[in-house]
């Protein structure tokens, strides 16, 4: 195998796989390479934000969940099952700012509310070099559509990150909820 042109975390939130393996599959064909996490509790999360689990040379993370008022859902587990210090429901900025540890990295953040203000900030807080998500609810077909476009413009047409935001938001008016953060 020839060398990626790049490295993928793709982290799987519950019930997201169907979309993620289409995902996968994509990124893959243009010539990236893709890390799957697959995630079933809070400390699964933590493990990759914190950059413990993370792969060696990750350029870009996708997180593909399912969001809700600007957090990530999480499954609720039975109590006994919780970690010493595990939050318990739906992961907040808070929680972000708790745990994440992402030096320059690009985070896409696949799914509903989790482009808003509040959130972004806590990502770009953890040293992200940029940050992308709709601040409303997309259509989950739009939001599989913004992240095949937008590394197909990364990897197939070398664009920026900015610019490859830009052309994935000119897809259709579903997208234009994906907001754009950069450190400056």
């Amino acid at each position: 195998m020839s060398k990626p042109d790049l490295t993928v975390a793709l982290v799987c939130g519950p019930d997201c796989d169907m979309d993620s393996n289409a995902i996968r599959s994509a990124i893959e064909y243009f010539g990236g390479r893709v890390i799957t996490y697959w995630i079933g509790r809070p400390n699964d999360l933590i493990g990759v934000l914190s950059g413990e689990e993370l792969y060696p040379d990750t350029d870009y993370i996708i997180l593909n969940f399912h969001g809700d008022e600007g957090q990530f859902v999480m499954p609720e587990l039975d109590e006994s099952v919780y970690g010493v210090n595990e939050p318990k429901g739906d992961f907040s900025p808070n929680d972000v700012k708790r745990f994440a540890k992402l030096k320059d990295k690009i985070i896409l953040a696949n799914g509903c509310t989790l482009g808003v203000p509040l959130l972004a900030q806590a990502f770009m807080d953890s040293g992200c070099q940029a940050y992308i998500g709709p601040d409303d609810y997309p259509d989950g077909n739009a939001a599989l559509m913004f992240a095949l476009r937008f590394f197909y413009e990364i990897i197939q047409n070398k664009k920026s990150v900015k610019e490859a935001f830009e052309l994935a938001k000119t897809t259709d008016e579903e997208m234009s909820m994906y907001q754009f953060y950069e450190r400056k």
